[in-house]
């Protein structure tokens, strides 16, 4: 039975082969798409509980 997965930029359904060269995406576009995306920091990790000031933070 075949895998399939969403391509990550558009939503497409993409079997997941090693055929499939641009896995998890379903092509060269939509791979590039989310690259310029990285490379443009549009990805982010909230952060939770930092210090008002860094350079207070207790370092032991």
């Amino acid at each position: 039975m075949a895998t399939f997965v969403n391509c990550p930029t558009c939503n497409t359904k993409v079997e997941w082969t090693t055929e499939n060269r641009f896995r998890p995406f379903c092509s060269e576009r939509c791979k590039q798409i989310d690259l310029g995306a990285w490379a443009e920091e549009k990805y982010t990790i909230p952060a939770v509980n930092l210090p008002e000031d860094p350079e207070a933070e207790d370092l032991h």
